[in-house]
């Protein structure tokens, strides 16, 4: 449409991810949006600048940014990208953030610190049209946005299910899904039914149970003590989560899951981020799963490409159709 424009940075890992929405969109829908290249380069003292060459005059903007950058860039990029939009006429700028970062900030947990993500809120969303992003760590994190601001909180079930339906069939058999802690237990039932529903035109049928890990941190990044409520012996596990960072919780939670009978243990977190690489984490389990809303230089791990759902959704929403019948 020529009234509609896909934006990314092109020396960032967000290009990539960017060219897949635009080829989704193409092939799917028969839908061809351009996309475009915004230029981001830093001074010597770390100053970020921002240059947009083609002319945005009325385009509908839909910015695909880069959730492996300095979390800190990241955000000053959005709002010097948004102020040269805008300054540039754009007609509307919607912001497509695969991970929403600061989004483990959301709230007070010790007096005389910031409720981060709202400060994150407070500072982007003004003259936005909306955001679009995926299995924020706290969905309540949307009620720091205005109401003429939408923000759609996607879900990468559908895709990691049907990755897990096609390479791991086999396996899904008497498999318990664990939710690593008490916060994630209805993000964990809501994959479960998901799991559940996505066997209903198949001839065979799987039986899935549910089990929740207790858990006390020591510090933030740290796990202490860790409990298992629920029956795992003999059974085949599935741990979600939202984020895998150190990833000690999973192998904690590996440890505890062994010692009371588990056989195969598999994991899935939608956003990889890695930060103390895989190795410990691919020893713990028989596969580690996350998505591509964080680009994944890992080879031994398994990649679910979300991009689908993101092209669903900006399609939907340039089209004024619903987002959340992706989900039903």
């Amino acid at each position: 449409m020529e009234d509609m424009v896909l934006l990314a940075d092109k020396n960032s890992k967000a290009w990539d991810f960017a060219m897949k929405i635009q080829k989704y969109l193409i092939e799917a829908k028969e839908f061809f949006i351009p996309l475009e290249e915004v230029s981001i380069n830093y001074f010597r003292n770390g100053e970020s600048g921002v240059h947009i060459p083609e002319n945005m005059r009325k385009k509908d903007v839909y910015f695909i940014h880069d959730s492996t950058k300095n979390p800190q860039n990241w955000w000053v990029e959005l709002l010097l990208i948004k102020d040269a939009l805008l300054s540039a006429s754009a007609e509307s700028v919607t912001f497509v953030l695969p991970n929403m970062l600061y989004s483990r900030q959301d709230r007070k947990d010790k007096p005389h610190v910031p409720i981060s993500s709202r400060a994150l809120a407070e500072s982007i969303s003004h003259s936005l049209k909306r955001i679009i992003t995926m299995d924020l760590h706290a969905p309540q994190i949307q009620g720091f946005y205005p109401s003429n601001v939408p923000l759609d909180n996607l879900y990468s079930f559908p895709e990691a299910i049907r990755h897990l339906r096609k390479h791991h069939f086999e396996d899904l058999d008497n498999l318990v899904v664990v939710s690593p802690d008490a916060g994630a237990a209805g993000r964990t039932k809501t994959f479960l039914r998901k799991l559940v529903k996505a066997q209903e035109d198949s001839a065979i049928k799987h039986e899935y149970f549910f089990a929740l890990l207790s858990k006390e941190r020591s510090k933030p990044g740290e796990v202490g003590d860790m409990q298992l409520i629920g029956d795992v012996n003999g059974k085949n596990i599935i741990i979600i989560d939202d984020i895998i960072d150190s990833g000690g919780t999973l192998c904690k939670a590996a440890e505890v899951l062994r010692k009371n009978g588990a056989k195969k243990l598999f994991c899935y977190g939608t956003h990889g981020i890695f930060t103390k690489g895989v190795s410990e984490l691919c020893n713990c389990y028989d596969f580690v799963m996350t998505s591509n809303t964080h680009h994944q230089e890992f080879s031994n791990i398994e990649v679910v490409d979300v991009t689908p759902i993101f092209a669903e959704a900006i399609y939907r929403a340039q089209m004024g159709l619903s987002i959340s019948k992706l989900f039903e």
